[in-house]
């Protein structure tokens, strides 16, 4: 799989960034949103219950609790900005 930063315009790369839902991308300067690990794991005790005999119409619809903030730094050095420490310390992966 080729990686994102062969299809951002060469014009761009140094002079934006980004915010994303999804986990942190290439040339992305920062992602916000639910953990995948949190999401596979409700996926597979829904599956365990379906296994077990329970109605998929009876489930509850659960959404994922745990959010994950991510921080790309090579993108923050590239922009030249400067990651506050407070929102460093906060960053579950930098």
């Amino acid at each position: 799989m080729r990686r994102m930063s062969a299809y951002v315009n060469p014009r761009y790369r140094r002079s934006r960034g980004a915010m994303s839902g999804a986990r942190s991308q290439a040339m992305c300067l920062m992602s916000y949103g639910t953990s995948l690990a949190d999401g596979w794991r409700l996926a597979g005790v829904y599956a365990s219950k379906i296994l077990r005999g329970a109605k998929p119409a009876d489930l509850r619809i659960q959404n994922a609790v745990k959010v994950e903030l991510v921080i790309n730094m090579k993108t923050a050095k590239a922009l030249g900005l400067t990651v506050p420490l407070p929102l460093l310390g906060r960053a579950d992966e930098v």
